[in-house]
């Protein structure tokens, strides 16, 4: 298999993902016992990243960097992203030296590579690069067919500008969430017509894959048959020809007419929430009764059961913390008013224990 076309994102697997925002220095030792301790070091390569949100001063990256190396138990990281770079981070970046921070590591031999992950402008990723370009290797970006073109994420553009500042990219959100992989049944038929045995994932990977610049996709899989299914398709990577892409785009236009919020469930918002909201869990439940299959019903009960344990969406005081750290930069607090319209109005909500 092609090592530079596909990747294991381990933010969809319970407690394993090292990224520090996830699930701490847990996955980190979980790491360590799982592959570290029992794999040569020059056999894999491991990724992490900075916590933009999280450090506080220039100490703090310090501080941070090390538990990082400590709790994997490696010397160095092969690859070591400045995480969720945007507006939102930028200026702290700035003022506390974290590009310098990285590369300096990079000197050092701590570090294989330097990247971003990368949610904001293509403009903001243009000036990036244009100042901060000769200290990073390379930029995660989110790319997918249906934000190809989105206004809230523009992959097309982003990834433009990556390949102007001839920075190699590796992808994220391919499959957008889970949602390229549930697609509407129309979409559905349009790719089992041309290809019965293709899976829908299969489709969304391979539209990332194809794409120029990139050298690898990271497919957040969960099950033993995700990973086949996946492995199966880019052990022998072939890029969308014309006739997969104008489907492609047809798909995407299906999609689109069927998705109300175009929401990752990457969970970002809900940490720090002061009313515990289930965000995500929310926004899929408003997206399938927006759809035009799916009992009302039934997903009311799913609310219902829901907002036993967590706040309710007519709960938010509108403090938007969420809508700061999205990376989808969706305006959450008026979504959570449509979800309180169609789930709440009328209806009897239970009391959260």
């Amino acid at each position: 298999m092609d090592n530079n076309k596909f990747g294991y994102g381990c933010m969809r697997l319970p407690v394993f993902d090292t990224a520090y925002t996830y699930h701490g220095y847990h996955a980190e030792e979980a790491l360590r016992e799982a592959l570290v301790k029992r794999h040569p070091r020059d056999s894999f390569e491991l990724t992490t990243k900075l916590p933009l949100r999280d450090f506080k001063d220039s100490e703090d990256m310090e501080r941070i960097f090390n538990e990082q190396l400590n709790n994997c138990g490696v010397e160095y990281f092969d690859y070591y992203l400045l995480h969720n770079m945007g507006s939102n981070v930028y200026e702290k970046c700035k003022k506390y030296g974290a590009f310098d921070f990285v590369y300096k590591n990079k000197l050092d031999g701590k570090i294989k590579n330097v990247g971003m992950s990368f949610h904001d402008t293509p403009e903001l990723l243009d000036e990036i690069l244009g100042i901060y370009g000769d200290k990073i290797d390379f930029v995660q970006l989110q790319v997918n067919y249906v934000d190809w073109e989105q206004p809230n994420v523009q992959s097309r553009r982003c990834l433009e500008v990556a390949n102007k500042y001839n920075k190699p990219v590796t992808v994220m959100e391919p499959c957008k969430g889970g949602t390229l992989v549930n697609v509407p049944k129309e979409a559905e038929k349009l790719m089992k017509d041309y290809n019965p045995n293709a899976s829908t994932a299969s489709w969304a990977l391979r539209f990332a894959a194809s794409q120029k610049g990139v050298i690898r996709v990271l497919s957040g899989m969960n099950s033993l048959e995700q990973v086949e299914d996946n492995t199966s398709f880019m052990a022998d990577f072939k890029p969308l020809n014309e006739e997969e892409n104008d489907i492609i785009k047809k798909v995407t236009k299906i999609i689109n007419e069927n998705t109300a919020i175009q929401c990752t469930a990457c969970g970002y918002c809900t940490d720090g929430c002061p009313k515990n909201i289930a965000i995500p869990k929310y926004f899929a439940l408003y997206n399938s009764i927006m759809r035009t299959t799916g009992s009302f019903s039934s997903q009311m009960v799913y609310y219902n059961n829901i907002a036993i344990n967590y706040g309710k969406a007519s709960d938010c005081i509108g403090c938007k913390q969420c809508e700061k750290a999205c990376p989808q930069h969706l305006p959450i607090t008026t979504y959570l008013n449509d979800v309180e319209e169609k789930f709440e109005n009328n209806n009897i909500i239970p009391t959260r224990k």
